[in-house]
Order: structure tokens, then sequence, then C-alpha cells
């Protein structure tokens, strides 16, 4: 047997890559090397002189992916959950995720311990149009600029001193073995993360019943409800890489918690809501926060307010 992962470049692409190819070793009680690893370039690892809200998006990061399983050169391909687009090419669907990691933001910066001590007008670094806002939201007077890259990379940049501070997934750097990097784990209450944010998502082509087979045994289907409630409140709000939103859902004891925002991407204005109910009603909990949303949502909101380089 010998199964093609395809997967992104980045150390922690590869990182992922390699949790999933151990977990079904594991699982089936085959030798790694039965699964062999494809790295596809995307057109996202490309595009690093603008932020991907001008360039198109989330589908940067799964597009030659997609294409490689379309034309049957792998057989799954491996991904951060929260890169994933709402809506994937109708000959391919999510498999399903594994057991989901820390889903916080952690700040970095030699300067300050959190984002109420830097000094005023200090620049912070972010790829993320969702954690500029809330950094926006809570200190108006910093200023925000573009910081593409791996995470390697930013880390680099902010320790040659081109910010003053940036954010990262805490799920990242534990499976790179960075996490002494962060200064502070940011409260999910100021910090509400990304849709997905620490969890590995895995897709297949819709009737490949052999793989689908394969992969059941490492999915974890508690983070399949939860990424069913954050994606939900995603597809409803248009979600995109041009939007700055927020969306966590917790499960416990058959039911599911979701907590969303959506903000302006200076931080300016910012609507929230919450939704709880049973594991089998996750998708519609989720559009019902959404929808809560838009009603509240004064006209042009998404339109507004477009992002320099440095806010």
């Amino acid at each position: 047997m010998r199964l093609r992962l395809g997967t992104r470049g980045s150390p922690l692409a590869l990182a992922q890559a390699h949790e999933v190819r151990d977990r079904l070793a594991r699982a089936h009680g085959f030798a790694a090397e039965a699964v062999a690893i494809t790295i596809i370039r995307t057109s996202g690892d490309s595009i690093q002189d603008r932020p991907l809200s001008e360039a198109g998006g989330k589908g940067l990061f799964t597009r030659e992916l997609d294409l490689a399983l379309m034309e049957g050169s792998i057989d799954f391909a491996v991904h951060s959950a929260k890169d994933l687009p709402t809506f994937l090419p109708d000959p391919l669907m999510i498999s399903g995720f594994l057991p989901r990691e820390d889903v916080r933001d952690v700040w970095i910066s030699q300067k300050a311990d959190h984002p109420r001590d830097l000094p005023a007008g200090s620049l912070v670094g972010t790829a993320s149009l969702r954690r500029g806002a809330l950094v926006k939201r809570l200190r108006p007077d910093l200023r925000v600029t573009l910081l593409r890259g791996n995470v390697e990379t930013r880390l680099s940049k902010l320790a040659a001193g081109e910010v003053d501070a940036t954010l990262l997934a805490l799920a990242g750097l534990k499976r790179l073995g960075l996490s002494d990097k962060a200064t502070r784990i940011l409260d999910t209450d100021d910090f509400l993360p990304a849709a997905g944010q620490g969890a590995i998502g895995i897709t297949a082509r819709a009737g490949d019943a052999a793989t689908a087979q394969l992969l059941a045994p490492i999915l974890d289907p508690a983070t399949g409800v939860a990424l069913a409630a954050e994606r939900a409140f995603l597809t409803i709000l248009d979600g995109s890489c041009k939007t700055p939103i927020g969306a966590h859902a917790t499960v416990a004891n058959g039911m599911v918690t979701l907590r969303g925002i959506v903000l302006r991407p200076d931080g300016s204005q910012w609507f929230e809501a919450e939704e709880s109910g049973p594991e089998a009603e996750a998708a519609a909990l989720g559009e019902r926060a959404a929808q809560a949303i838009l009603s509240r949502l004064p006209q042009g909101f998404f339109q507004e307010a477009p992002v320099p380089d440095t806010i």
C-alpha cells in the first residue's frame, strides 16, 4: 500500500503532515514510509508582498492542492483548518479533522508583556486582519502593519526590530517546538480565535471510499462538530480574508456553544453573538449566531474601511 499525502512546504505545514502520517501509521500498524508526502507550492506561499485579502483570500492556500486531488496525483491533502475556504470544489470534501490543539493566540514582544503595555505608537506586525483589528480594538493608538512569511520568518523579522510585536497561533508554535517564544498567551475574551484555529483538516475526493476508510480512525468527531458551527458562521458572513472574523465553538456533554465576532479592520466597531444547542444542531447554531450579527450590522459594513499597508 502506498498513500500520497499533499501538503504545503512550510515547516508548520510539514509538521502537520508528519502528524497525520504518524497517526495513520499507528492506527493501521504500517510503516510511516507507506505514506508519501508530496510538497505542493501554493499561490499563497508565493505572494509575500501584499495582504492575501488583496490577492484572492483563503483559497490561495488550497487551490493547487485541490487541483492535485482532482487530477489524482495525491490521495488526500492536509491543511490548517483555518485556511480552508467556506466552499470546496464539488469533487472534493473535508474528510474531517484531527483532535484540536490549543485555539489561543499568543503575543510576542521584547518590549511589552501584553498589548495593553506596549508604548503608544508602537508597530505590531501581523498577516491576519482579525488579529490586527483585535489589537486596534484594544489599543487604537497602536499601528498595525503587514507581516507575511512562515512562523520562523516572522519571528526573525521581529528579532531584527522590523516590528515591535507580533501575534501568532499557539497551536502552530507548539507543533514547531517553539512555544517558548510566546511572551503571553492571550485570553479568548479579548482575542477570539479564527474559525478552525488549532485544528488540522484533511480533504479528499468525494466518493473515494478506500481513502475515507483509512482516514476514519484518526479523525476527531468533537472537533468536527465544533468546526461545523464555526464554518457555518463564516459561510453566512461570507467569511474570507477580507473580513476580520473570529469564531470559537466548544463541545461538552452533547452541547455546543459558539462565540462569534465581526470587526471593522481598524477595530473601531465590532459585533458579537453567542449561541448554544445540541451537537446535532452545530451548523444551525453557527448560522443563527451569524444572522444575529447580520441583523445589527450597519449598511455598508463589509465594504467600508479598506485596509492600507499600515493602520
